[in-house]
Protein backbone atom coordinates (compact mmCIF):
# COMPACT_ATOMS: atom_id res chain seq x y z
CA UNK A 1 0.00 0.00 0.00
CA UNK A 2 1.44 3.36 -1.08
CA UNK A 3 2.54 5.85 1.56
CA UNK A 4 2.08 9.58 1.18
CA UNK A 5 5.41 11.39 0.72
CA UNK A 6 7.20 8.05 0.51
CA UNK A 7 10.55 9.57 -0.49
CA UNK A 8 10.49 12.02 2.42
CA UNK A 9 9.70 9.18 4.82
CA UNK A 10 12.55 7.09 3.43
CA UNK A 11 15.01 9.98 3.80
CA UNK A 12 13.88 10.62 7.40
CA UNK A 13 14.03 6.91 8.25
CA UNK A 14 17.51 6.43 6.76
CA UNK A 15 18.75 9.59 8.48
CA UNK A 16 17.36 8.42 11.83
CA UNK A 17 18.87 4.95 11.41
CA UNK A 18 22.23 6.46 10.44
CA UNK A 19 22.23 8.86 13.41
CA UNK A 20 21.32 6.03 15.78
CA UNK A 21 23.94 3.59 14.50
CA UNK A 22 26.67 6.25 14.45
CA UNK A 23 25.70 7.20 18.02
CA UNK A 24 26.30 3.60 19.11
CA UNK A 25 29.66 3.58 17.29
CA UNK A 26 30.59 6.87 18.96
CA UNK A 27 29.75 5.70 22.47
CA UNK A 28 31.74 2.48 21.92
CA UNK A 29 34.65 4.50 20.58
CA UNK A 30 34.43 6.78 23.60
CA UNK A 31 34.64 4.02 26.21
CA UNK A 32 37.14 1.85 24.30
CA UNK A 33 39.53 4.58 23.18
CA UNK A 34 39.22 7.42 25.70
CA UNK A 35 38.17 5.39 28.75
CA UNK A 36 39.12 2.06 30.32
CA UNK A 37 37.16 -0.21 27.99
CA UNK A 38 34.44 -2.63 29.08
CA UNK A 39 34.50 -5.16 31.90
CA UNK A 40 32.40 -6.33 34.84
CA UNK A 41 34.84 -5.95 37.72
CA UNK A 42 33.45 -3.10 39.80
CA UNK A 43 35.86 -0.60 38.28
CA UNK A 44 35.57 2.19 35.76
CA UNK A 45 35.35 -0.34 32.93
CA UNK A 46 32.13 -1.65 34.49
CA UNK A 47 30.72 1.86 34.73
CA UNK A 48 31.34 2.23 30.99
CA UNK A 49 28.55 -0.26 30.33
CA UNK A 50 26.16 2.44 31.52
CA UNK A 51 26.50 4.87 28.57
CA UNK A 52 26.85 2.01 26.07
CA UNK A 53 23.64 0.25 27.16
CA UNK A 54 21.70 3.48 27.57
CA UNK A 55 22.51 4.64 24.04
CA UNK A 56 22.03 1.19 22.52
CA UNK A 57 18.93 0.14 24.40
CA UNK A 58 17.15 2.97 26.15
CA UNK A 59 17.58 5.37 23.23
CA UNK A 60 18.15 3.49 19.96
CA UNK A 61 15.92 0.45 20.56
CA UNK A 62 13.21 2.56 22.16
CA UNK A 63 13.25 4.87 19.15
CA UNK A 64 12.91 1.94 16.74
CA UNK A 65 10.06 0.55 18.84
CA UNK A 66 8.22 3.88 18.57
CA UNK A 67 8.29 3.97 14.76
CA UNK A 68 7.99 0.24 14.04
CA UNK A 69 4.31 0.67 13.11
CA UNK A 70 5.24 3.32 10.55
CA UNK A 71 7.33 1.00 8.38
CA UNK A 72 5.24 0.40 5.22
CA UNK A 73 6.63 -3.09 4.64
CA UNK A 74 5.01 -4.16 7.94
CA UNK A 75 1.51 -2.99 7.01
CA UNK A 76 0.57 -6.39 5.65
CA UNK A 77 1.50 -7.99 8.97
CA UNK A 78 -1.13 -8.67 11.59
CA UNK A 79 -1.58 -5.81 14.04
CA UNK A 80 -1.17 -8.34 16.86
CA UNK A 81 2.23 -9.39 15.50
CA UNK A 82 3.31 -5.75 15.34
CA UNK A 83 2.16 -5.23 18.92
CA UNK A 84 4.39 -8.11 20.06
CA UNK A 85 7.34 -6.66 18.12
CA UNK A 86 6.70 -3.22 19.64
CA UNK A 87 6.46 -4.70 23.14
CA UNK A 88 9.49 -6.93 22.60
CA UNK A 89 11.73 -4.05 21.54
CA UNK A 90 10.58 -1.98 24.51
CA UNK A 91 11.18 -4.92 26.87
CA UNK A 92 14.72 -5.39 25.53
CA UNK A 93 15.36 -1.65 25.92
CA UNK A 94 14.15 -1.83 29.52
CA UNK A 95 16.36 -4.84 30.33
CA UNK A 96 19.44 -3.08 28.94
CA UNK A 97 18.56 0.05 30.94
CA UNK A 98 18.30 -1.99 34.15
CA UNK A 99 21.68 -3.66 33.50
CA UNK A 100 23.19 -0.22 32.92
CA UNK A 101 21.81 0.93 36.27
CA UNK A 102 23.27 -2.12 38.02
CA UNK A 103 26.68 -1.29 36.51
CA UNK A 104 26.53 2.23 37.96
CA UNK A 105 25.52 1.09 41.44
CA UNK A 106 28.20 -1.62 41.45
CA UNK A 107 30.87 0.90 40.49
CA UNK A 108 29.72 3.49 43.02
CA UNK A 109 29.56 0.95 45.83
CA UNK A 110 33.01 -0.46 45.02
CA UNK A 111 34.54 3.03 44.82
CA UNK A 112 32.68 4.28 47.93
CA UNK A 113 30.89 6.93 45.86
CA UNK A 114 27.43 8.01 47.11
CA UNK A 115 24.48 6.90 45.00
CA UNK A 116 21.59 9.04 43.81
CA UNK A 117 23.03 12.45 44.67
CA UNK A 118 22.79 14.19 41.27
CA UNK A 119 19.82 15.43 39.27
CA UNK A 120 20.93 13.10 36.46
CA UNK A 121 20.58 10.08 38.75
CA UNK A 122 17.20 11.22 40.08
CA UNK A 123 15.72 11.76 36.64
CA UNK A 124 17.33 8.61 35.29
CA UNK A 125 15.80 6.41 37.97
CA UNK A 126 12.41 8.08 37.53
CA UNK A 127 12.61 7.45 33.78
CA UNK A 128 13.36 3.74 34.31
CA UNK A 129 10.49 3.36 36.80
CA UNK A 130 8.00 5.17 34.56
CA UNK A 131 9.20 3.19 31.55
CA UNK A 132 8.56 -0.03 33.46
CA UNK A 133 5.06 1.18 34.35
CA UNK A 134 4.42 2.15 30.72
CA UNK A 135 5.56 -1.29 29.58
CA UNK A 136 3.45 -3.19 32.11
CA UNK A 137 0.30 -1.17 31.40
CA UNK A 138 0.84 -1.52 27.66
CA UNK A 139 1.10 -5.31 27.91
CA UNK A 140 -1.90 -5.58 30.23
CA UNK A 141 -4.13 -3.35 28.14
CA UNK A 142 -3.13 -4.25 24.58
CA UNK A 143 -1.80 -7.82 24.67
CA UNK A 144 -4.14 -9.52 27.15
CA UNK A 145 -7.34 -10.55 25.30
CA UNK A 146 -9.70 -10.04 28.27
CA UNK A 147 -8.95 -6.30 28.56
CA UNK A 148 -12.16 -4.32 27.81
CA UNK A 149 -12.09 -2.45 24.51
CA UNK A 150 -13.31 0.73 26.21
CA UNK A 151 -10.26 0.67 28.52
CA UNK A 152 -7.95 0.42 25.52
CA UNK A 153 -9.62 3.37 23.86
CA UNK A 154 -9.49 5.50 27.00
CA UNK A 155 -5.81 4.78 27.70
CA UNK A 156 -4.46 5.04 24.15
CA UNK A 157 -3.90 8.85 24.08
CA UNK A 158 -2.06 8.59 27.42
CA UNK A 159 -0.01 5.64 26.16
CA UNK A 160 1.07 7.53 23.05
CA UNK A 161 1.86 10.79 24.84
CA UNK A 162 3.73 9.18 27.73
CA UNK A 163 5.78 7.05 25.32
CA UNK A 164 6.95 10.07 23.35
CA UNK A 165 7.53 12.06 26.55
CA UNK A 166 9.65 9.29 28.05
CA UNK A 167 11.70 8.96 24.87
CA UNK A 168 12.49 12.66 24.81
CA UNK A 169 13.19 12.67 28.55
CA UNK A 170 15.63 9.76 28.29
CA UNK A 171 17.65 11.62 25.66
CA UNK A 172 17.68 14.76 27.82
CA UNK A 173 18.84 12.76 30.86
CA UNK A 174 21.53 11.07 28.73
CA UNK A 175 22.84 14.48 27.65
CA UNK A 176 23.01 15.50 31.30
CA UNK A 177 24.89 12.31 32.08
CA UNK A 178 27.57 12.59 29.42
CA UNK A 179 28.15 16.24 30.30
CA UNK A 180 28.44 15.34 33.98
CA UNK A 181 30.90 12.56 33.12
CA UNK A 182 33.06 14.94 31.09
CA UNK A 183 33.10 17.58 33.82
CA UNK A 184 34.05 15.07 36.53
CA UNK A 185 36.30 12.88 34.38
CA UNK A 186 38.46 15.43 32.58
CA UNK A 187 41.12 17.06 34.70
CA UNK A 188 44.20 17.62 32.54
CA UNK A 189 43.16 19.21 30.27
CA UNK A 190 39.79 20.16 31.71
CA UNK A 191 36.45 20.07 29.92
CA UNK A 192 36.44 23.85 29.51
CA UNK A 193 39.68 23.60 27.52
CA UNK A 194 37.91 21.52 24.82
CA UNK A 195 40.24 18.51 24.62
CA UNK A 196 39.61 15.96 21.82
CA UNK A 197 37.53 13.73 24.11
CA UNK A 198 35.23 16.62 25.02
CA UNK A 199 34.68 17.56 21.39
CA UNK A 200 34.11 13.90 20.45
CA UNK A 201 31.50 13.37 23.17
CA UNK A 202 29.81 16.69 22.38
CA UNK A 203 29.33 15.39 18.83
CA UNK A 204 27.82 12.23 20.34
CA UNK A 205 25.32 14.43 22.16
CA UNK A 206 24.42 16.20 18.93
CA UNK A 207 23.86 12.84 17.23
CA UNK A 208 21.47 11.78 20.01
CA UNK A 209 19.49 15.00 19.60
CA UNK A 210 19.29 14.49 15.82
CA UNK A 211 18.18 10.88 16.29
CA UNK A 212 15.52 11.87 18.80
CA UNK A 213 14.22 14.70 16.63
CA UNK A 214 13.91 12.45 13.58
CA UNK A 215 12.14 9.70 15.54
CA UNK A 216 9.65 12.20 16.96
CA UNK A 217 9.13 13.70 13.51
CA UNK A 218 8.38 10.30 11.99
CA UNK A 219 6.13 9.31 14.88
CA UNK A 220 4.01 12.48 14.81
CA UNK A 221 3.43 12.77 11.05
CA UNK A 222 -0.18 11.65 10.57
CA UNK A 223 0.35 11.09 6.85
CA UNK A 224 2.94 8.41 7.66
CA UNK A 225 0.83 6.37 10.07
CA UNK A 226 -0.31 2.82 9.42
CA UNK A 227 -3.54 3.32 7.43
CA UNK A 228 -6.81 2.36 9.07
CA UNK A 229 -8.20 0.66 5.97
CA UNK A 230 -5.12 -1.56 5.84
CA UNK A 231 -5.66 -2.49 9.48
CA UNK A 232 -9.31 -3.31 8.86
CA UNK A 233 -8.36 -5.37 5.81
CA UNK A 234 -5.76 -7.28 7.82
CA UNK A 235 -8.24 -7.97 10.59
CA UNK A 236 -10.82 -9.12 8.07
CA UNK A 237 -8.47 -11.51 6.30
CA UNK A 238 -7.24 -12.85 9.66
CA UNK A 239 -10.75 -13.63 10.82
CA UNK A 240 -11.51 -10.41 12.67
CA UNK A 241 -8.34 -9.76 14.66
CA UNK A 242 -7.84 -9.88 18.35
CA UNK A 243 -10.21 -7.02 19.20
CA UNK A 244 -13.04 -8.30 16.98
CA UNK A 245 -12.79 -11.77 18.49
CA UNK A 246 -13.63 -10.29 21.87
CA UNK A 247 -16.34 -7.90 20.81
CA UNK A 248 -17.97 -10.09 18.15
CA UNK A 249 -19.42 -12.81 20.41
CA UNK A 250 -20.72 -10.23 22.86
CA UNK A 251 -22.50 -8.36 20.07
CA UNK A 252 -24.06 -11.52 18.72
CA UNK A 253 -25.73 -12.13 22.09
CA UNK A 254 -27.37 -8.71 22.22
CA UNK A 255 -31.04 -8.61 21.48
CA UNK A 256 -31.40 -4.84 21.52
CA UNK A 257 -30.27 -3.20 18.27
CA UNK A 258 -29.31 0.08 19.91
CA UNK A 259 -26.98 -1.72 22.33
CA UNK A 260 -25.30 -3.54 19.47
CA UNK A 261 -24.83 -0.26 17.66
CA UNK A 262 -23.34 1.29 20.81
CA UNK A 263 -20.83 -1.55 21.17
CA UNK A 264 -19.95 -1.20 17.52
CA UNK A 265 -19.32 2.51 18.01
CA UNK A 266 -17.08 1.80 21.01
CA UNK A 267 -15.11 -0.75 19.00
CA UNK A 268 -14.66 1.64 16.09
CA UNK A 269 -13.55 4.45 18.42
CA UNK A 270 -11.13 2.06 20.11
CA UNK A 271 -9.63 1.00 16.80
CA UNK A 272 -9.31 4.62 15.72
CA UNK A 273 -7.56 5.62 18.96
CA UNK A 274 -5.24 2.58 18.83
CA UNK A 275 -4.24 3.62 15.32
CA UNK A 276 -2.85 6.88 16.74
CA UNK A 277 0.10 4.92 18.06
CA UNK A 278 1.00 3.50 14.62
Amino acid sequence: MAMEDWKQFLVALCAAAAAGVVSIIFVLRWVLHYKEGLAWDGGLAEFNWHPVLIVTGFIFLQGIAIIVYRLPWTWKCSKLVMKFIHAGLNLLAFILAVISMVAVFDFHNAAKIPNMYSLHSWLGLIAVILYCLQLVLGVVLYLIPITPVSWRAAFMPIHVFSGLLLFGSVIAVALMGITEKLIFGLSNPKYKDSPPEAIFVNVLGLLLVVFGALILWIATRTSWKRPSDQILHTRHTNGGGEDDSKVGPAMSQLSDGSDAETCGDIRRRSNKLEDQAD
